[in-house]
C-alpha cells in the first residue's frame, strides 16, 4: 500500500486571517492527509471571535494560550513546543504553519533538518526569512478566490481604459507581476535559469515539469505568489526564455545556452 503523507496543521490565530481557512486546508489536502489541526491563541479575546466561529466547521482544535505578560505573544512559544512534541511523538511527513510572524523561522529550519516538509501560509507582510525557510510558502492574498473578494461599491474607482463596462478588479485580488517586475527579481531569474540548466537536454530544452520539480527541491517557490496560476504563465510573462510544445510536453530553454 502506498503511504499517504501525514501533515500537522498549526495555526497562529493571533497573526492569521480566519476567512482563508478553507483555502489553506484545500492547499494542504493536495500534499497529504491533515491528521492534526490546531489553532493557538487566547480564545477569551474578542480579537479571535472570527476564528472561534470556524473551529467546529473545519474540525480545528483550539489551544488556549493566556497572555501572561502584556505586550508579549505567548502563542509562538506554545506552537513551537507543540511542534517539537509532535515531531518526536507522531509519525508525520510534514507541517503546515499559518502565520505572518518570522519567529517561526528557526522552527521551520529544525523541522526541515529532520527531513519533513513545511508548508507556510502568511500575508504579504511576512518577513522573507520565514518565507524562504519553508519548503513551500504561499501568500494568503494570492490564494483568495475572486468570489471571496469584496464587491466593488459605486464609489470605487472606475475600471481601467479598455476593461469591459461595469468591471472592476477586486481590491483583494492577487497582484500579477508584470515582465519588468519579474525580470528585475534577480533571485527569481537565477532560480529559473539554474533549474532549466539542471533539467536541460543536449539542445538546452527542459520539460516544464522537470524544471518545476528541480525548483521545489531547492527553494520555497510558487508561481501564484507572483500572480500566475501556473509556472507556464510565469515563463510566458517574464519573456526571457524560449518556449515550445514538444509532443505533449511544454519545454523551456534559456536562449543564452543556445548560442
Amino acid at each position: 500500500m502506498s503511504h499517504e503523507p501525514r501533515i500537522a496543521l498549526l495555526i497562529d490565530a493571533d497573526n492569521s486571517p480566519a476567512d482563508m481557512t478553507d483555502e489553506v486546508l484545500d492547499e494542504l489536502a493536495k500534499e497529504g492527509v491533515i491528521n492534526i489541526r490546531r489553532a493557538y491563541g487566547n480564545w477569551r479575546s474578542p480579537h479571535l471571535s472570527a476564528w472561534a466561529a470556524l473551529l467546529h466547521d473545519f474540525a480545528i482544535q483550539p489551544i488556549q494560550q493566556f497572555d501572561y505578560t502584556k505586550g508579549k505573544n505567548a502563542t509562538d512559544a506554545a506552537m513551537i513546543i507543540d511542534a517539537m512534541d509532535l515531531l518526536y511523538t507522531q509519525q508525520l511527513d510534514g507541517f503546515g504553519i499559518v502565520s505572518s510572524d518570522s519567529d517561526f523561522t528557526p522552527l521551520v529550519m529544525r523541522l526541515r533538518a529532520n527531513g519533513l516538509k513545511v508548508y507556510g501560509f502568511g500575508e504579504q507582510k511576512t518577513p522573507k526569512p520565514f518565507v524562504n525557510a519553508c519548503s513551500k510558502f504561499l501568500y494568503l492574498e494570492n490564494l483568495r478566490r475572486p468570489e471571496d473578494a469584496p464587491a466593488a461599491s459605486p464609489s470605487d474607482e472606475p475600471a481601467p481604459t479598455g476593461a469591459p463596462v461595469g468591471s472592476s478588479a477586486p481590491k483583494n485580488a492577487p497582484t500579477r507581476a508584470d515582465a519588468k517586475t519579474l525580470r528585475g527579481d534577480t533571485r527569481l531569474v537565477n532560480l529559473l535559469r539554474k533549474a532549466i540548466e539542471a533539467a536541460a537536454d543536449e539542445e538546452g530544452w527542459a520539460g516544464l515539469g522537470a524544471v518545476g520539480q528541480h525548483i521545489s527541491k531547492q527553494a520555497s517557490f510558487d508561481s501564484r505568489n507572483y500572480g500566475y496560476a501556473k509556472l507556464s504563465g510565469l515563463f510566458q510573462a517574464i519573456g526571457l526564455f524560449d518556449i515550445r510544445t514538444h509532443g505533449k510536453v511544454l519545454q523551456v530553454r534559456d536562449p543564452r545556452a543556445a548560442r
